[in-house]
């Protein structure tokens, strides 16, 4: 008895050393280092660890409350709190079931959280980029950073309540890359607010991902309401696409896309194209239904810059549209949607040493109303140039110009055509020779000898452009004056805004004379080559004015110009030069022959870098009215910028080209825009008023709003269509669009310029 007494005592603690041994034991096998409460060996492949377990293998850590392991098949079955950790990803769950060497299984109950690059925070609201929030019933971890969810959803609002989320049936995430949801819905603020059957989410480290964009909703009388949405495709780090699908319920859809690259040094480049599809669309008006029939049309524009060989460089453009009437309505921008002009061409360029070349094929037709156009260009104009060079040891300087031009000249009206298109071969050398010994007074003058002959010319009884060819031949002398440069410094050593001013008058006087040419008749005006009249000699004569500043403590030299101040005219021997001069912007509108041309009034104004004014006029030399006058001003602040600008032809009833009251022009712009600091609230308002006419042209109003990880932005445009030449029913258009931003997609701007500019719209 006493023996079986001690058998039962050694038992027991050798049982409770035993015990003793395995809760203070460190390591497992498989792992790097565990840490565990209790551990006990269930059978011969399976031990079961309680308490709080930690494990850990390479850069995978497990914590829970109960783990069974499984080490035969690296099978690892937790529950309790269970929290699992890989680099810079969290998933917490229920229950999980995973093999810990290739680190995939399944979470119960789950949730997880991945972080993303810290470059990408500094790019979104905020400057913080939230990290990747998801959820589900079922969470399988299929790869490294690849997860497959079951009933729940994502975001990247990492708040305690969510602003936005994505719920889907199924989803799945691969962190760094991309998230694919099936039957998802976008919440906001807990409300359903899209159904999506099937979205690509970006979830790429980089500024650019490949994915869908936010859809834009907006209404417009003239389009019904409309949906946009946009595809980008991140190709790599020089190149990306977008393409864009927009849905219009009165006015039928459009679908396009757009390419861009850049390779640095120069060599970049954007091509894109938009195809619209308009349904016929019936309108209320006061006369009753109006019925506009529907139509197919396309726009492409872009630009190309690109390097060659043997130092060659290549620039191409293009800007067409196959309806005057969709461009005119569709385009939010008042400058796109006022052009009556389409172009595209190509230019090569290159310089080797002195010698130069330019090569340029173009075209560009210009409409006027629905029945007349213009068309112009060079297919192709080719100049060559060799620079200023020192004539061995003289003063003289030498250099030579030449040009060969096919030049497009088509204008119709109607069925009715005129061809006035010509070929051009034009040489001029040129010796100058620069007085530059006083610095108060120069004198730069030069000689030129200018041959031109055209393959076509005018007929002097008829006016018409035949086929007989015509040589043009004069000598171009010039001379220009500066000075003598009157001066003063003025010393403010306690002025707040400047330590010293410098004020600074500077006559000038240019003398051109041209020789004779008896065919200026014959000759086919096509551009300023041809509008030169001989025997002429032209007085430019003026004055600059400038006063600068010199910041207190700046150092020598150093001083802004801050006042211009300049009035010029010209004095003609032959009256006929004011018809052709092209420093005058009037000089082309009319008005006949004058020995005086109008006066030239530029004023700039840049008291500093957050203000700047300019003002531009010429007034008439004879009835010394104002011919035009422009003025426009710019406030620039941190949070605040403004611009606004007003132009004016003004009406002299003795003057042709100014005495038509229909021709006259009275416009005011302006723009604004403000934001708060951090960019969690702005907006701009942009407006073109007509004031002749008493008509508000369009204004715009843009509004946004950017949280962490989420914004919103509102757009209201209304638009006048009354004097575009279209049979649109509607006077004006009033349009309104509405976007989310969701940190990691942001939104865009759609082909048509909606919500264009709006921060926080990136792709």
């Amino acid at each position: 008895m006493k023996r079986l007494l001690l058998l039962a005592c050694c038992t027991g603690l050798f049982a409770s050393f035993a015990v003793s041994r395995l809760r203070a034991q460190q390591g497992l096998p498989g792992f790097d280092t565990s840490v565990s409460w209790t551990r006990e060996r269930i059978g011969d492949n399976h031990w079961r660890l309680t308490g709080a377990v930690e494990l850990q293998r390479g850069d995978m850590k497990l914590y829970a409350e109960q783990v069974d392991i499984y080490p035969n098949t690296h099978r690892a079955v937790a529950v309790g709190s269970v929290v699992f950790t890989q680099g810079d990803n969290r998933i917490s769950a229920d229950r999980a079931d995973f093999n810990y060497q290739t680190h995939l299984g399944t979470f119960y109950n789950a949730t997880g959280i991945s972080r993303l690059s810290p470059q990408q925070a500094k790019n979104m609201y905020g400057t913080q980029e939230p990290d990747i929030y998801f959820y589900g019933k079922q969470i399988d971890k299929i790869g490294q950073k690849k997860y497959r969810i079951h009933d729940g959803g994502f975001t990247t609002c990492t708040e305690p309540t969510p602003r936005w989320q994505i719920v889907a049936s199924s989803a799945t995430v691969n962190i760094g890359h991309y998230t694919v949801l099936k039957n998802s819905v976008l919440e906001v603020k807990g409300v359903p607010l899209l159904y999506m059957p099937i979205f690509y989410y970006p979830t790429k480290k980089g500024d650019r991902a490949t994915g869908f964009l936010i859809p834009q909703y907006g209404t417009s009388t003239l389009k019904g309401q409309s949906i946009s949405n946009a595809f980008f495709w991140a190709i790599n780090r020089s190149q990306d696409a977008t393409f864009y699908n927009d849905w219009y319920s009165k006015t039928g859809f459009g679908n396009g896309g757009e390419y861009r690259y850049n390779y640095g040094a120069g060599e970049n480049g954007s091509l894109r194209a938009y195809a619209l599809n308009q349904q016929t669309a019936t309108y209320q008006t006061a006369s009753g239904a109006t019925t506009v029939p529907g139509q197919n049309s396309f726009q492409l524009d872009g630009s190309m810059n690109q390097a060659l060989f043997a130092g060659l460089r290549a620039r191409a453009n293009v800007d067409y549209f196959s309806s005057l009437t969709a461009l005119q309505t569709y385009n939010t921008n008042i400058y796109n949607a006022s052009l009556n002009q389409r172009n595209y061409g190509v230019n090569v360029s290159g310089n080797w040493g002195p010698y130069g070349l330019n090569a340029t094929y173009n075209r560009a037709e210009y409409f006027f109303g629905t029945t007349s156009t213009s068309l112009t260009g060079g297919t192709p104009t080719i100049a060559f140039n060799r620079a200023e060079e020192r004539l061995g040891r003289t003063p003289f300087y030498a250099s030579v110009s030449g040009q060969y031009a096919d030049l497009l000249r088509r204008n119709q009206a109607g069925t009715t055509i005129q061809d006035n298109g010509l070929n051009r071969l034009d040489v001029q050398p040129t010796i100058r020779f620069p007085f530059t010994k006083w610095q108060f007074f120069t004198i730069n003058s030069s000689v030129s000898w200018r041959d031109t002959y055209y393959t076509r010319s005018l007929d002097p009884a008829t006016g018409q452009v035949t086929g007989t060819g015509l040589s043009r031949r004069y000598w171009d002398l010039n001379a220009q004056l500066t000075g003598p440069v009157l001066q003063r410094i003025f010393n403010t050593p306690h002025s707040r805004y400047a330590a010293k001013f410098k004020h600074t008058i500077a006559p000038y006087l240019n003398i051109e004379r041209i020789s004779s040419i008896n065919n200026f008749s014959q000759i086919v005006q096509l551009d300023g080559t041809d509008a030169v009249v001989g025997n002429a000699t032209s007085f430019t004569y003026g004055v600059n004015s400038r006063l600068f500043a010199k910041a207190p403590g700046a150092a020598a030299g150093a001083s802004q110009d801050i006042l211009d101040v300049a009035v010029g005219q010209s004095y003609y021997t032959n009256a006929q030069t004011a018809q052709y001069d092209q420093q005058y912007e009037t000089s082309f509108t009319g008005a006949p022959p004058s020995n005086f041309s109008p006066i030239l009034v530029s004023v700039r104004a840049v008291p500093s870098g957050r203000y700047t004014a300019n003002l531009q006029a010429e007034i008439d030399s004879q009835y010394h009215q104002l011919r035009t006058i422009s003025l426009n001003g710019t406030v620039n602040r941190s949070w605040f910028q403004t611009t606004l600008g007003w132009s004016h032809k003004g009406y002299i009833a003795q003057l042709p080209g100014f005495n038509d009251p229909t021709q006259l022009d009275n416009y005011l712009n302006g723009s604004a825009s403000a934001r708060t600091p951090g960019n969690r609230f702005g907006g701009n308002y942009s407006f073109n008023y007509d004031i002749l006419r008493g008509n508000m042209l369009q204004q715009r109003l843009t509004a946004y709003y950017n949280a962490q990880c989420c914004g919103v932005a509102i757009e209201y445009q209304t638009y006048n269509l009354q004097g575009l030449n279209t049979l649109l029913p509607v006077p004006q258009d009033n349009r309104f669009s509405f976007s989310f931003t969701l940190a990691g997609i942001g939104t865009f701007a759609n082909f048509f310029g909606a919500l264009g500019g709006v921060p926080g719209a990136q792709r």
